[in-house]
């Protein structure tokens, strides 16, 4: 019996990992309940117009939204939910709330963090995005599901819920042959990515990579001529690896489909 307590220690502690793997992602978990417990508060403007032009690029690093898959309902996130950029990618689930006047009722829609809706500390009032309010400037398209254009601010609750995506994590690689840049999108589960590693076919090491801005994530390790291999891990601990994800032959401002998503 003694030769036994190693393994169940090591089985305890692997249905530990499990379990709190399981608590972590389960905090992103849209579960519908009959009251409002679960929701933050905050509130909701639009900017652009319906076609959605201005809300392309952005302070995230995404391109053209509707070619990467993110279409019209997107938000640019205030200072205090932005955080840095590291919460670009994510999703969240909002409705209206409190303004029968204004909102339309029973709806809710899920928008993806894609922008950062910058502060404005000389203006005295409409200051939605300085700190510490919690603020979505949502696009035209997204925000005339919830109310009206005319509203023009709307309060809101809100919650992370977990991305759903068609397709791989998709890598946009940019840069020079002694920097690489690499844009990721597409991605499910939590949306946001904390942790990068890279590999090429002939290197010994999976090397760090280092956020360079929003979803951009960079390397100065020299890797032409290589296939790329990488590890990307998302805010709710998951860990996916991408094998041989560009071929030896890869170019800059290609874009490669991973393969699988979170």
């Amino acid at each position: 019996m003694p030769a036994l307590k190693p393994f169940f220690s090591f089985a305890m502690l692997l249905a530990h990992l499990v379990s709190s793997m399981a608590a972590r992602r389960h905090m992103f978990m849209d579960t519908e309940t009959n009251d409002d417990s679960g929701w933050d508060e905050g509130h909701a403007t639009f900017y652009g117009d319906m076609t959605c032009a201005e809300t392309m690029q952005g302070a995230c690093g995404y391109g053209d939204l509707f070619k990467q898959g993110y279409g019209s309902d997107t938000a640019a996130l205030s200072t205090a939910l932005f955080n840095n950029g590291l919460t670009c990618g994510a999703c969240f689930k909002i409705k209206c709330y409190d303004d029968p006047e204004w909102c339309y009722p029973g709806v809710s829609i899920v928008v993806t963090a894609t922008n950062f809706c910058p502060p404005n500390y000389l203006k005295k009032e409409d200051i939605w995005c300085n700190p510490p309010l919690k603020h979505f400037d949502l696009s035209m398209v997204a925000f005339t599901k919830l109310a009206p254009y005319k509203a023009g601010i709307i309060p809101v609750k809100y919650r992370r819920v977990l991305c759903s995506r068609k397709g791989g994590v998709r890598f946009h690689i940019k840069g020079n042959p002694w920097w690489t840049l690499v844009l990721l999108y597409n991605v499910g589960g939590a949306g946001d990515i904390i942790d990068v590693k890279i590999k090429g076919s002939s290197t010994e090491f999976w090397w760090p990579m280092v956020r360079s801005w929003g979803m951009n994530w960079q390397t100065g390790v020299v890797l032409l001529g290589q296939s790329l291999s990488f590890q990307v891990t998302t805010s709710d601990g998951k860990m996916i690896q991408f094998d041989n994800v560009a071929p030896p032959d890869w170019k800059f401002l290609q874009i490669f489909d991973g393969g699988l998503n979170f």
